[in-house]
């Protein structure tokens, strides 16, 4: 009977592990890292987009991708304040607009972001091929055309997962925004969000290894003919690519096996499923961590952009100076 008893409160506490951990995390993991990210990225970008605009005179192909990069990591880290709010106080009835405009936001943000700095790359490696600038892809217009069609692609890529965000509240009654990974149909959503990790992550990131690559060949072998060191510039293309590949990946695994988790002929137990949630819920931030990043790459991926905040910089401490 003790042994039985035992047995009934063991089957008890693994029934009801799954209704602890994924809120604790949403409350005091989530919240906090939202949080901590929008303090450190929303400064950084908002200088970037300013300086683009106000301080740089005149704009090549490098700067167009680099400026959209950080329009896009400004919007979405406008988003967070309102998703750290409702996880630090467990609210799961989001605004029905809001969700979706969040979730859209989010998502756009995370595969445009790989994608204009593989386009970063690629332009990087051609200039050096081409410093006259004579190939067609380094041209203003060039660059234009690439990132309207980007965005584009994007849009196309994130389209399905507005129309199952919509199906899932008209599910719950308009009441509860849930995550990519807890949508509708896990079968339905494990086959978008693989095409989705494919198309949208992989490619570019491979894109991203390969131009940089090249560029890092062609770099050391004018290092071993000019005698000239190109430390920093190997240093960045390849902290770029890496930087991606360490954070997106675990996000893209953890997504893939928490809707693999939730298959209904696997039958995993509330518990299993409850880990694996908990484990998708850390990589979330860790994946989205590029935004509060990326604007170190803005200063060195080109030293105009540089030179020219640095110029501004000097000319308000003086007009400042004189004033006083």
């Amino acid at each position: 009977m003790n042994c039985s008893h035992k047995a009934k409160r063991l089957t008890s506490i693994m029934e009801n592990c799954s209704s602890v951990l994924s809120p604790l995390l949403e409350k005091y993991y989530l919240s906090p890292m939202y949080g901590l990210e929008f303090a450190i990225g929303f400064i950084g970008n908002l200088v970037v987009v300013l300086g683009y605009i106000f301080c740089l005179p005149a704009w090549k192909s490098t700067n167009v991708y680099l400026f959209n990069l950080s329009v896009s990591d400004l919007i979405f880290l406008c988003t967070l304040p309102e998703l750290s709010y409702n996880y630090a106080y467990n609210l799961q009835k989001f605004n029905t607009a809001l969700c979706m405009i969040n979730r859209y936001i989010l998502h756009v943000n995370l595969y445009s972001s790989i994608l204009f700095m593989m386009w970063v790359s690629v332009d990087r490696f051609l200039l050096l091929c081409h410093p006259q600038r004579e190939h067609i892809l380094l041209t203003l217009k060039a660059s234009l055309c690439i990132t309207i069609l980007n965005w584009i692609w994007v849009t196309v890529q994130i389209a399905p997962l507005v129309v199952f965000i919509t199906k899932d509240l008209k599910g719950n009654g308009w009441k509860v925004c849930h995550d990519f990974a807890s949508l509708g149909d896990p079968q339905v959503i494990l086959i978008y969000s693989i095409v989705l990790t494919i198309t949208g992550y992989v490619i570019p990131l491979i894109g991203l290894f390969l131009s940089s690559q090249k560029m890092v060949s062609v770099l050391v072998k004018r290092e071993e003919v000019l005698g000239t060191s190109f430390q920093r510039p190997v240093r960045t293309v390849r902290s770029a690519a890496i930087m991606f590949l360490l954070l997106y990946t675990p996000l893209h695994v953890m997504r893939n096996v928490r809707l693999t988790s939730r298959l209904p002929e696997l039958n995993l137990s509330r518990c299993v499923v409850d880990y694996i949630d908990g484990a998708y819920i850390v990589t979330r931030p860790i994946g989205f961590a590029h935004s509060a990043i990326n604007p170190v790459f803005y200063f060195l991926m080109t030293d105009s952009f540089k030179e020219a905040l640095q110029d501004k910089w000097r000319q308000i401490t003086r007009m400042i100076m004189r004033a006083s």
